[in-house]
Formats: C-alpha cells, structure tokens, sequence
C-alpha cells in the first residue's frame, strides 16, 4: 500500500499538479536578461552587498555551482528534482480576491486556508489552491509577500518578498530539499528553502527572508474572526485545476515515509507525526498534535526558552492531506501560538464551559487571539510565528530540537 501511494503522489507531482492550462502567468527573464536591459551591458558578478542593489550573474536554476556564487548554506547533491521544471507548479501572481461575505458557497466550513494580516488586512488562501500552486505573490496591507505551502512537509509559511531592499516575486525551482519546496526568487535566480526562508545557493546565499506570521485556520473560523477580510477566488486563478481535490491523496498517514526524503529522520518521533513548531531566538520546540489538543477546544501553557507562551487549538479544520476531497479530510483543528503577557503581565489561559478564558480577567479568547468578552474585550494577544508541519521536516531545519508529545 505504502509504495501504491508513493507512486501515485509522483505521479500527481509530476503531471496533474504541474500542468499549466492557459494562464497569463509567466516566468521572468533571467538575470542575465535583466541585467541586459537595465544596464545595456553583460551581466557581472559582485561580491558586494549593497542595500538597494542586488548582485547579477549566473542563474542557480540554470547551474547550481557557479564559481561566481558565495559558499552554499546545504549540500548541493541533496537538492534534486522533484519532477516539475521551474514554475511547472504555477505560481499565483496576479491572485484575485473576493470579500468573506460573498463568497458562502466558495469552500466548506472545515476546509484549511492560509490566513495573513497586515494592518488590518485580513486574506485567506484557501490551501485547495495553495496545494496545486505553492506560492502566491501578493501585496497584503502595502507589504509585498510571498505566501507559500508545501504539501510534501503540510507547512504554510509567509515572507516579505524583498532581498536586500529589492522587491521581487517567487517562484516553484521544482527542486527539493528534504522533501520541501525549493524557491527560487525572480530577481536574481537564487534558491530558497521555503521552511526557513533562507537563500542556500546562488548570488544572494546566505540571505535571510523576514518572515510574517500565516497560520492554517479553518475556513469557518476565518469567517467569524474576519468578517470584513479577502479570501482568494478559486475561480479566478487563470489556470484549470480541480481545486478541492487533494493530489496528495493518502499523504497525511504517519505509518508512510516522507517522499523523495534523503538521509535519516530524526528517529525520536515517526517522520510524519503532526507537530506545531515554535522557534524563538535560539530555542526550538515541537510539541506533537496529541499534546496540544483536547475535546473540542484546548489552551496550552509553555515556554520556549525565556518566552511564556500560549497554545491555542480548537476543532473543526480538516487535514488537506488526507482524503482524496480536502473536505473529507480528519479533523486536526486550528492552532495559534501567542505571547502569554499582555502588557507585560504574565497570563494563565484555561478552558472554561468550552470557552478559552485567561485565569487573571476571565475575559474569553478566540483562536485568533482576540478578547471577544471581559474585561479585555477588543485585545489582541500578540502572535508567534509556529508551523503546523510534519516532524521530519521540523527536524531537520532545526536540529537539535525539544520535543513535547504529553504535556503531563
């Protein structure tokens, strides 16, 4: 059964998935063409880094060991082609949006979508075309980002999409890396590893993306915590795919390997055990699913390192990885991860009467992290960047790691 369903996911990775139907979308000049253009003359390679201004020269899409590129951050031979050449899996850049409260029928209340909020600004990427894209470049409250998915390790993970003060767009290399997304940025054709938003080859290695908060949210929850947000039209991406369907049918089952995985996963958990991964300054730690969850809805307090935090998971969002229709998918529910000090006052959070409540206010929280009743109501918990993930993804981008399967 197992090898039955590595072989189908191939399958899906290397034909439904990356099949382009008459989309507007294409793939940028190289740098070298840039260069030309904007300067009228061939493109050179600098070792200078300049705030403003990028490096041009060799394409890592095009070579991935060029003399000219700074020393790479990862072993070369271990990123290798997944099956899609460069942007086969069409990035969104032109995503069109409607407002949450015409577009009832759009996705099931227990569907995942990716959720980012700027000033206000509140989107959701349902994952049914995040799984099928993999990226959307996109401008939310006048900050241009990039926000990704990568159904092989079940990560969402959002980005400034700016290298050294350039804006750019990204795209799918149709490399991986440890079985996740390999990007490559249009500027300068770098690679980036979509899990930590680090430029591992080319001419901006060594580079570091800001990263911007997106957690999955059932696309219920998004509903009530931001009635007047955005959520992306299905039906105006500008490509023919059956949005719904989960390519990956099967992928989400703990007793199977990672696909396309090299190496030895950190063998203190199986590789495909769901975890929330939380990273502050230099601690790391992963607590599994099981851990955090409870009957219905549950509040965790912990910290990571010197920093108190708090859990929140609430039932109700389906796995996109699971069954062959997202929807139909087991409910692995909706977490946020926030600070646990409001106004630099330590809280205690709790379930009371099926309700997340802080033990100092009594006021009630939702999954966003906002006070809808109490004396708080209207605040907003400060949120941490976590990522829903597997464990062998976890793991290897953070060697090292904590990890917490009972809270006791």
């Amino acid at each position: 059964m197992r090898n039955a369903v590595m072989l189908a996911l191939a399958l899906a990775i290397m034909s439904g998935a990356c099949g382009d139907s008459g989309s507007s979308n294409s793939v940028a000049p190289t740098t070298t063409e840039i260069a030309s253009a904007t300067t009228g003359t061939a493109a050179t390679t600098t070792s200078t880094t300049v705030e403003g201004q990028l490096p041009v020269g060799p394409s890592a899409l095009e070579t991935i060991s060029a003399a000219e590129f700074p020393a790479p951050l990862v072993d070369v031979t271990a990123i290798i082609s997944g099956g899609p050449p460069p942007d086969g899996i069409p990035p969104l850049d032109n995503p069109v949006f409607i407002p949450v409260s015409a577009s009832d029928a759009a996705l099931a209340p227990n569907e995942p979508v990716v959720v980012l909020e700027i000033d206000g600004d509140a989107r959701a990427y349902p994952v049914q075309v995040m799984i099928w894209h993999e990226i959307v470049n996109d401008t939310v409250g006048g900050i241009p980002v990039a926000v990704t998915y990568c159904p092989l390790c079940n990560s969402a993970v959002s980005y400034v999409r700016e290298v050294r003060g350039v804006e750019t767009t990204f795209g799918t290399s149709g490399r991986l890396y440890a079985s996740a997304l390999v990007m490559y940025d249009r500027a300068t054709e770098s690679l980036w590893t979509h899990f930590d938003g680090r430029a591992v080859v080319g001419l901006v290695a060594g580079d570091q993306l800001e990263v911007v908060p997106s957690p999955l949210m059932s696309w219920s929850d998004f509903q009530n915590d931001y009635p007047d947000g955005l959520v992306l039209d299905p039906t105006q991406t500008g490509f023919s795919r059956d949005y719904g369907r989960n390519p990956y049918f099967g992928y989400d089952d703990d007793s199977t390997e990672p696909f396309l995985f090299l190496g030895d996963a950190d063998d203190r958990a199986a590789a495909k055990l769901r975890v929330v991964g939380v990273a502050i300054d230099d601690a790391a730690v992963a607590y599994s699913l099981d851990a955090i969850r409870a009957d219905g809805v549950a509040a965790t307090n912990a910290e990571v390192g010197m920093t108190d935090i708090v859990i929140f998971w609430l039932e109700g969002q389906a796995s996109a990885l699971d069954e062959e229709r997202i929807e139909h998918g087991r409910d692995v529910g909706t977490v946020g991860v926030f600070s646990a000090r409001i106004d630099n006052r330590l809280h205690t959070f709790e379930v009371v009467d099926g309700e997340i409540r802080d033990a100092e206010t009594g006021s009630t929280w939702t999954v966003s992290g906002e006070a809808i009743a109490g004396e708080l109501a209207g605040r907003e918990l400060r949120r941490i960047p976590h990522l829903d993930t597997f464990w062998f993804a976890w793991a290897t981008y953070r060697p090292g790691t904590a990890l917490v399967e009972d809270i006791g």
